[in-house]
């Protein structure tokens, strides 16, 4: 086994073995609480320039399969786990996780105490990091992690973007037709949407709205993806242009912070951010608390126990964390318009909010 380091901003370091691919990486350090679905994480395109930590200490148990990926490739910047399954065990299984990221040269660390990491980033903050098993010099690794950009002011979601409009069609019977603008898409928010009946067209994160309105939509999605939404001026713009034509609009994770922004709020970094699948959310529309898959790093700024009057009409906070009250979804009142920060769509699971996909096709079905 070939030794390898780990090296955060602060100079904390953590000596493991190679994992993947040998080489060298960097990104921002950040932490996942789920103790399965690392297929998923993995082909997020959300973690585009992060080194994801899994908590769970075995990985790679189930190995991979092609059926899982939420994307046609790994999108990680770098791995970081405790203990490697020595050998997948799994039906479903046609590969070793390990030889899945060395084929397409994703630089990870095993064999390190990832609790302890964890717990730094907890107190400290995600920060900037480097993973080599070619460099074991601390000093010399750090010098270059901090020359590093950091995530705030990251520009990322037109990195991930599809190139081209693609469509996934409705499954049985054709009712409806959505435009998704692509700020970093996984597979599965097509997959539900076209179990009710849902034809989709996904579209290039650069897409004007006249790109949009050429397909004849009934609605607009806008996905989640990576990166400061703070930057992200083109998508703020577009989901405006479509608040004003009444269109029915429904945005997650980085959409719904595009849509915060259209609406007139702000965002802001989490000092860890929110990372697994057992985020305790409460539906203030029902009362009921949802255990909730997440993935995000940034927040919308809006407050809480209040309607906020908008350019857009009266909008109010929907959902709340329960674990330190991050606004986890808008409502408008006088567009049809509505976001969440999580991910209904998460596969492997929870699927507590999957009626949120519902909750769109009634919002579709009323402006008919």
């Amino acid at each position: 086994m070939k030794p390898a380091i780990l090296v955060l901003e602060d100079g904390r370091t953590f000596a493991g073995t190679s994992y993947g691919a040998d080489g060298e990486t960097f990104g921002e350090a950040v932490f996942t609480t789920g103790m399965t679905g690392y297929q998923e994480t993995l082909t997020d395109p959300s973690y585009h320039k992060q080194v994801v930590v899994q908590t769970a200490p075995q990985i790679g148990n189930t190995g991979v399969n092609p059926e899982d990926d939420e994307s046609d490739r790994i999108w990680v910047a770098g791995y970081v786990v405790r203990d490697p399954a020595r050998r997948p065990s799994n039906w479903r299984s046609t590969a070793a996780l390990e030889d899945r990221l060395a084929a397409e040269g994703i630089v990870g660390i095993s064999g390190i105490d990832t609790r302890a990491l964890t717990r730094h980033l907890r107190s400290r903050g995600a920060m900037r990091v480097g993973v080599s098993s070619l460099d074991l010099d601390p000093e010399s690794l750090r010098a270059r992690v901090l020359e590093q950009p950091p995530m705030t002011g990251a520009d990322l979601s037109a990195q991930v973007s599809t190139a081209e409009r693609y469509t996934v069609a409705a499954v049985g019977e054709h009712r409806y037709t959505v435009a998704a603008l692509d700020l970093g898409i996984k597979r599965n928010v097509a997959r539900r949407l076209a179990e009710r009946g849902v034809t989709t067209h996904v579209f290039p994160a650069t897409s004007t709205v006249e790109d949009l309105l050429a397909v004849g939509p009934d609605a607009v999605f806008f996905s989640p993806g990576p990166g400061d939404p703070a930057t992200a001026d083109h998508p703020v713009a577009l989901a405006r242009e479509v608040m004003r034509r009444q269109m029915p609009l429904f945005g997650i994770c980085f959409g719904s912070q595009i849509l915060g922004r259209a609406l007139g709020f702000g965002t802001y970094k989490l000092g860890y951010g929110h990372r697994g699948i057992n985020q305790p959310v409460l539906d203030r529309t029902t009362g009921k608390v949802e255990v909730t898959s997440h993935n995000h790093g940034f927040a919308v700024d809006a407050p809480l126990n209040t309607v906020i009057d908008t350019d857009f009409g009266g909008v109010e906070v929907s959902h709340v964390c329960l674990n330190d009250d991050v606004v986890e979804g808008l409502r408008a009142r006088d567009v049809p318009a509505f976001t969440v920060q999580y991910h209904p769509e998460a596969a492997a699971g929870p699927h507590d909010a999957d009626y949120l996909f519902d909750r769109f096709v009634e919002l579709v079905e009323k402006r008919a």
